[in-house]
């Protein structure tokens, strides 16, 4: 059964293109700093915002139009894997991303859940062996069940834990059997809100021994994909242990986990946590531990994760160039955790969403391929940063400094080096250059 009649498969018509079912930017082909866009980017479609969500929000209930949902049950389950395989045919997309419950119902009991998805991974596998579709990531909801709501591998329950650690084994087998790329961790209530309830050393050390559990089982098993943790600032917890990515690679170094992880990155996460993207990228390129990426975008004027589609050149254009820098994303990719508006209701948007979403990606794609192929800011930086290079500067860097060193050099040195202008505004002119050339 086809669940979007009135849409054909989507291809490249090029930037004077008015066709709204079209991409402009977006050329799987076209190469660009050694590798197809396809290749840079691995699109994937997030299951649950593109199939599940039905936009519902505090104030309103769903309004979403989607000719799966005359089904109920495993039913409506069964009928959403058709139409996935449909969307990312018509796409161009090469990965997807789940949660559990986004493809089975969790059903009465775990005995029941774990059926469910089995039911369900028989026909995602097939419909990836006839497409050609691979799995990005899955995962476990561990925080929409009320079970959850003092966390899971933080929760004060050791039941839940359990059940935590159930659905984990699960999901690293149904990654196993799907070939899934990477497995992520989302602490979607690994938090507290107050610490006058929390032993807050118990919850760390409990999630630290969950993640060294699913490490060992995956090694047991033979799932070879990459483990990546995801950073939350805030939403719903009010102190989230995974609060940013400095806080996460520092809970992974205290650990023993930063060998095994790398962090999935999400820009409207990043911007709730008060960064903006790429520093997040940049924090996490620098030590090592830039796995993937979600693509969205929040609104300044609302302080929540409303998870818009990524339509702002500016950001995507330092979001790309954080990724070739560390030259592209290995097992990672492109995953658009994103949600058309509630207004946006019919089948339809959903394509005109992920056009303009992987657009944009594209346009900012092909400008920082430019801006580093011409070395704009490298070549700044290392000249504004070049007294480290030479004399007391190069002592510093070698490490053969000290401070009596230093500070014989700055009492015998009477005509110290006159600070330069760091020219910010003028650089971010270059870029709008960069950005608004054809």
């Amino acid at each position: 059964m086809a669940y979007f009649e009135t849409v054909g498969k989507i291809k490249y018509e090029g930037s004077r293109s008015t066709n709204p079912y079209a991409f402009k930017f977006y050329n799987p082909e076209e190469v660009v700093a050694g590798k197809t866009m396809e290749e840079h980017m691995r699109f994937s479609m997030a299951y649950w915002h593109t199939l599940t969500a039905g936009g519902s929000d505090p104030f309103g209930a769903e309004t979403a139009i989607r000719g799966w949902d005359k089904y109920s049950g495993m039913d409506k389950a069964k009928a959403r894997v058709e139409a996935a395989f449909e969307f990312m045919d018509k796409m161009a997309l090469p990965f997807y991303c789940f949660h559990d419950v986004d493809i089975a119902p969790e059903g009465s009991s775990l005995r029941e859940f774990y059926a469910n998805i089995d039911t369900i991974v028989d026909l995602l596998e097939a419909g990836m062996k006839t497409s050609g579709k691979k799995l990005l990531w899955n995962t476990a909801n561990m925080f929409t069940n009320p079970r959850y709501m003092h966390g899971a591998g933080s929760t004060c329950n050791a039941d839940v834990y359990a059940h935590a650690a159930a659905q984990i084994k699960k999901g690293l087998e149904v990654g196993k059997r799907l070939g899934a790329e990477n497995y992520v961790f989302w602490g979607g209530r690994e938090g507290y809100e107050t610490l006058l309830n929390t032993d807050m050393g118990l919850e760390l050390d409990n999630i630290a021994r969950l993640f060294h559990m699913a490490n060992d089982y995956a090694k047991e098993i033979g799932f070879e994909g990459q483990f990546l943790i995801e950073p939350k600032p805030k939403e719903p917890t009010k102190h989230q242990y995974d609060f940013d990515a400095a806080t996460c690679i520092s809970f992974l170094q205290k650990y023993e986990l930063d060998k095994v992880f790398k962090l999935n990155l999400e820009a409207n996460h990043a911007t709730l946590a008060g960064h903006t993207f790429e520093h997040e990228l940049r924090v996490a390129r620098l030590n090592g531990m830039l796995g993937s990426l979600d693509a969205n975008q929040g609104d300044p004027q609302l302080g929540w994760d409303t998870d818009e589609f990524p339509l702002n050149i500016y950001d995507a254009t330092l979001t790309l160039y954080e990724v070739l820098m560390n030259d592209g994303l290995g097992k990672g990719g492109i995953n658009f955790d994103a949600k058309v508006r509630r207004q946006s209701f019919e089948p339809e948007d959903l394509f005109l969403a992920h056009i303009a979403g992987m657009d944009t990606y594209a346009k900012g794609l092909k400008v920082a391929a430019k801006l580093i192929e011409d070395r704009v800011f490298e070549d700044f930086i290392a000249k504004r940063y070049s007294s480290f290079k030479e004399g007391i500067g190069a002592d510093v860097v070698a490490g053969k400094a000290t401070l009596a060193s230093l500070a014989e050099y700055a009492l015998n040195n009477e005509n110290p080096r006159k600070n330069e202008s760091g020219r910010q505004e003028m650089l971010k002119a270059v870029l709008n250059q960069y950005i608004l050339a054809e």
